[in-house]
């Protein structure tokens, strides 16, 4: 980390900015320097793995968290990265988080027992509509990317415009989904599930249907279809107790 970005790092944190909060108004700042860009989990690293040019320690008191340790998220059986040339969720076009556009995508993986089964789950940002994918043989990386594809691949176009996933092994092949399926994936930070929040909402009410601790490769096609029409068909608030398939109906008609 170069002095120049380090002060700056610094000097927001003494302010109470999180370290995605900084990492992201460092690159709307300086949009044509990527050496004044620094990731989320490097500003946590060099606060709580001291090297040559590492923050302060003391300012982890900053944090919200307060302590002076990080404690390891991820235990073992956890997904851990291995995706290559990914394109950050801070790169994602400003449309996606307004919601004014739709065709922005959350998904992620909700996980059966032992580690050993899961369903794909995508939710719609504009509309809240939900699809959820098939994977009856496991969720290693081809055959997520087999199954994305051909969920990605019923949707008209209007509705491909980007996806957001954690940053697990399951999406290795995203450069491939993308040529495929006509959809642009974008990764969000490690640990920061509040950057699909829709979908993380949306996974607690499928946990009702599929609760955790069972076997998720015991259910068909047609059970996760029954689900998702029934999370499709319920009324919303925020769109006047219109449903998810009424909004979604209405964009493809116009």
């Amino acid at each position: 980390m170069n002095l120049e970005l380090r002060d700056l790092v610094e000097a927001d944190l003494k302010r109470r900015f999180s370290p995605e909060q900084i990492a992201g108004r460092l690159r709307r700042k300086f949009p044509s320097r990527q050496e004044m860009w620094v990731s989320t989990e490097t500003i946590y690293q060099s606060l709580y793995v001291q090297s040559r040019g590492a923050l302060r320690r003391d300012l982890t008191t900053c944090l919200r968290t307060g302590r002076a340790l990080r404690k390891p998220c991820r235990q073992p059986g956890q997904r851990k990265n291995s995706a290559r040339n990914m394109l950050n969720i801070v790169d994602r076009p400003a449309e996606a988080d307004d919601r004014a556009v739709p065709g922005h995508w959350e998904g992620d993986l909700i996980i059966g027992k032992r580690n050993l089964s899961a369903i794909g789950t995508l939710v719609e940002g504009t509309t809240g509509y939900t699809m959820l994918v098939h994977l009856p043989d496991g969720y290693k990386p081809e055959q997520v990317c087999d199954a994305l594809i051909d969920s990605v691949k019923t949707l008209p176009e209007v509705l491909r415009k980007s996806l957001a996933w954690d940053q697990g092994p399951e999406l290795r092949d995203h450069q491939q989904i993308t040529i495929d399926a006509g959809i642009d994936i974008y990764f969000c930070d490690p640990h920061s599930p509040w950057q699909r929040g829709t979908n993380e909402n949306t996974n607690g009410l499928l946990r009702q249907y599929f609760p955790k601790g069972t076997d998720l490769s015991l259910h068909t096609p047609a059970d996760l279809r029954f689900v998702a029409d029934e999370l499709n068909d319920r009324p919303r608030k925020r769109f006047a107790f219109a449903t998810p398939l009424e909004q979604v109906g209405s964009l493809i008609l116009r």
